[in-house]
């Protein structure tokens, strides 16, 4: 096989992960098994995510061939500028475009639209949801008594105090309408049975993780909510008063809890988890093997503070070139770090880039080193790039702009560092999501 250059590998590598992701790709197989028999009457299609536009075309594209008598119609919402550039003729399932990561009047809307929807099935109906990581946000529908500056609100302070992502949804699902299952639930109650098709984004691929689980059980409870605000000192909060008083009321009853396991609900909801962070891992590594790299898979579960995690990593790589011959050396891994910004810095990068920057700061003394780190959505944090990648000739390239790592590791500015470089990963949206990708390379031939 023809040696690539390293960025190759590394760029190629990501694209394995993206191709296994696309609901292209990866939804029609999973129809086919999940409804052996032909579906006849009405289907209901609904959902969200930075995906679903593209899932949403794979579904009619495939229910156009095989449903002939399926009365198909809906409506899911995506990010902006995350639908399909070729959509399906004579669209059935609309489309509506929202903001991420923080909701606007147009998830609002988009979300107000899709309830009335699944408020008219009938018994019988066929309800599917196609849900993909940004649904959290997309899906802005919040509850009786809070407003959508409140949602957004609790958006800023939670991404900005760094809490993971199980914390944000704990909270997201506590204070949401279509949220923590209550979009199933509503479905069966009208006598529908709920088939949803989830492309996971998060660590653990727990349907109730996944775009706050609209579609599935919910095992937190309103005390958890009202605890993870607690914990970051949020409860303090004059902007989140409203929130805080909502969760209040659930610990005292006066709210309905979410959808729980052991609700009769439950019997007539199936969700299944089709496109994962490890499936992608899996292909990106057995696309190293076949160029010659000895392949270490951290897993798809890889959470902490993007910088602390970087350190983590050129620890582990130092150690193990003390005692390894091997001449070509690649650890993948995925998982969702998160970034902490102190008061009064703006940051620019994401997740991705700041574990990139602070990986390369770490190890100017590594022989050989090159690396990528991507959010397989195509946007890390709020700039246009999916994240970043360095090889052994960056060093010397920001040498001479003079660039100062430690500058900007301080201003939390990776995107600008690596901008100057013209390393930036950029692909624009994928319309797909399964979480963060990294990639380490090592040639000591290099």
């Amino acid at each position: 096989m023809t040696q690539l250059p390293t960025e190759q590998i590394l760029r190629k590598a990501f694209e394995e992960v993206l191709s296994i992701a696309d609901p292209q790709r990866s939804l029609p197989p999973v129809l086919s098994r999940t409804f052996p028999n032909e579906v006849e009457g009405n289907c209901l299609v609904v959902g969200g995510g930075k995906a679903s536009a593209s899932m949403a075309n794979a579904f009619e594209n495939y229910a156009a061939q095989y449903w002939p008598l399926a009365r198909v119609y809906g409506h899911v919402v995506t990010r902006y500028h995350h639908d399909i550039q070729t959509p399906h003729q004579n669209r059935k399932i609309k489309v509506s475009q929202a903001s991420h990561p923080f909701p606007d009047e147009a998830g609002l809307m988009a979300s107000k639209d899709i309830m009335q929807l699944v408020d008219g099935l009938r018994p019988g109906d066929l309800c599917v949801g196609l849900i993909s990581g940004g649904g959290s946000s997309l899906l802005a529908l919040p509850e009786q008594g809070i407003s959508l500056l409140n949602l957004t609100n609790l958006s800023k302070e939670l991404l900005k105090c760094g809490a993971p992502i199980e914390d944000i949804n704990t909270v997201r699902k506590h204070v949401s309408a279509i949220q923590g299952g209550r979009l199933a639930q509503l479905a069966v109650e009208r006598g529908a049975t709920l088939q949803a098709f989830i492309i996971s984004d998060v660590t653990g691929d727990q349907p109730s993780d996944i775009a706050s689980g609209p579609c599935s059980y919910d095992t937190s409870t309103f005390q958890d909510a009202l605890g993870v605000l607690e914990k970051y000192q949020l409860h303090l909060q004059p902007s989140l008063f409203e929130i805080t008083q909502h969760l209040q009321a659930g610990i005292l009853g006066k709210i309905p809890e979410t959808l729980k396991m052991n609700d009769w609900h439950c019997q007539k909801i199936h969700n299944e988890v089709f496109a994962t962070a490890k499936k992608g891992l899996d292909a990106a590594a057995e696309f190293c093997e076949a160029h010659g790299y000895e392949v270490h898979h951290l897993g798809d579960q890889v959470t902490g503070e993007s910088r602390e995690v970087a350190r983590w990593q050129a620890d582990m790589i130092r150690t193990y070139l003390q005692y390894s011959e091997a001449k070509k050396i690649a650890w993948i891994s995925g998982g969702e770090t998160t970034v902490t910004i102190p008061q009064g810095v703006h940051g620019r990068g994401g997740r991705c880039a700041e574990f990139l920057l602070a990986l390369m700061h770490a190890s100017n003394d590594i022989r050989g080193i090159s690396a990528l780190a991507a959010d397989t959505d195509g946007i890390d944090g709020t700039e246009n790039n999916a994240g970043a990648f360095f090889t052994p000739k960056t060093w010397d390239k920001a040498q001479s702009i003079s660039l100062d790592m430690e500058k900007y590791l301080e201003a939390h500015d990776a995107y600008g560092f690596f901008s100057q470089l013209d390393h930036l990963v950029m692909t624009g949206p994928t319309l797909t999501n399964v979480n963060d990708f990294r990639i380490v390379l090592i040639d000591r031939n290099e």
